[in-house]
């Protein structure tokens, strides 16, 4: 089951749309990185979600203030992982406060710095690239594992309000048993909201990507994975339905249209959408999330998937990862948790490591 509310202290009642991030939130932040202390006093102290942004980008300073000082010490690895943890607590300031884009931009611009600070000191390394799309380009980040000649990659696609700041602890999963990760912000997520709206049409920003990798003679471009989170799992899968070179998939509790859920979904969640959209109103973004759908689609995805759902999921109901299981022409594997949430983040034992075993194994890579 998802955790209870928290019962706030008699000197802080939250409004409706903090206690809605909070009740829908709580186990993703920690289980990505945030100290669950941090989650619990920062939003302990938030009365107004006006304040939201500003109380946890003073928190993600305070480990900002750690990872540079470490740096200067010489204490690299160290400064790397407080560094990352900032990144983090500067990205859950901003993931989706859209009520004031001028903050929210100011908060998701350190979350960059200090990620990208952090890359050349974490193990392995990472590099910030650029990929080209459109006479645009997104912003990436490739790590590769160790003693690694041309790895298998898998490419990481994000969800509505998560990017690549947040990836740390999933590119971990992945780097362990031997894969690269390319974790990327595709069209209306991390860098490339302010410019490019949101698309249903997923498949060609892949393509881009995989092009780009194709280039590259550090990984390996006939071993490619695809995984997805949230609205990232159905981006993923999307893509997978159109481009050949994707050779397995990982869905974690995508949409089958996120239109038809969009009644269901916190008010958050629906203007985050309608401004990464480019929409100028409710109904016009509830319009465009109809685009975003696996209707006559997802009978093309022939590669092996993986999806996972769980049971007790307020956001994306469990039976759309059900009707894509039985609709994809592939072997799927289907992971519905009793327990879990969304993304099952209350119960990432369940299914983070299992999912990127299954990854290793359908990329030739030997069991760890």
């Amino acid at each position: 089951m998802n955790p209870e509310p928290r019962t706030p202290s008699p000197e802080i009642m939250p409004d409706a749309l903090v206690q809605s991030a909070i009740n829908h939130w709580a186990p993703r932040f920690v289980s990505n990185g945030v100290p669950l202390t941090d989650f619990e006093e920062v939003t302990a102290g938030i009365e107004r979600w006006d304040g939201w942004c500003r109380a946890w980008c003073a928190r993600a300073a305070q480990h900002e203030a750690i990872g540079r000082k470490a740096l200067a010490d010489g204490y690299q690895l160290s400064a790397a992982q407080h560094l990352t943890t900032a990144a983090v607590c500067y990205h859950f300031a901003k993931f989706v406060f859209v009520v004031d884009v001028e903050q929210m931009r100011a908060a998701h611009m350190k979350a960059v710095e200090c990620r990208r600070l952090a890359l050349p000191y974490l193990r392995p390394p990472g590099e910030y690239v650029r990929i080209p799309f459109e006479g645009r380009s997104f912003a990436a980040v490739l790590r590769r594992p160790a003693g690694v000649q041309r790895a298998p990659v898998v490419v990481m696609c994000m969800g509505l309000d998560s990017a690549k700041e947040e990836m740390d602890s999933y590119e971990a999963l992945f780097l362990a048993r031997g894969m690269a990760t390319l974790t990327f912000d595709g069209p209306g997520q991390g860098e490339s909201e302010y410019e490019m709206p949101i698309r249903g049409d997923y498949e060609v920003a892949v393509k881009a990507v995989i092009d780009w990798l194709e280039a590259r003679t550090d990984v390996d471009p006939d071993k490619i994975g695809l995984w997805g989170v949230s609205l990232g799992g159905y981006y993923a899968p999307r893509a997978a339905a159109f481009e050949p070179r994707v050779k397995a998939c990982i869905g974690l509790s995508g949409p089958y249209n996120f239109g038809e859920i969009w009644k269901g979904l916190p008010d958050l969640t629906r203007e985050a959408f309608r401004v990464r959209s480019k929409c100028a109103t409710q109904d016009e973004a509830r319009k465009h999330a109809l685009t975003l759908s696996l209707h006559g689609v997802a009978k093309q995805i022939k590669c092996p998937l993986y999806l996972v759902a769980g049971k007790q999921d307020r956001l994306v109901p469990w039976q759309d990862a059900e009707r894509v299981a039985r609709e994809a022409s592939g072997p799927v594997e289907l992971v519905l948790i009793e327990d879990g949430n969304h993304v099952a983040n209350n119960r990432i034992y369940k299914y983070r490591m299992q999912s990127a075993d299954w990854m290793s194994q359908q990329l030739g890579l030997t069991k760890h």
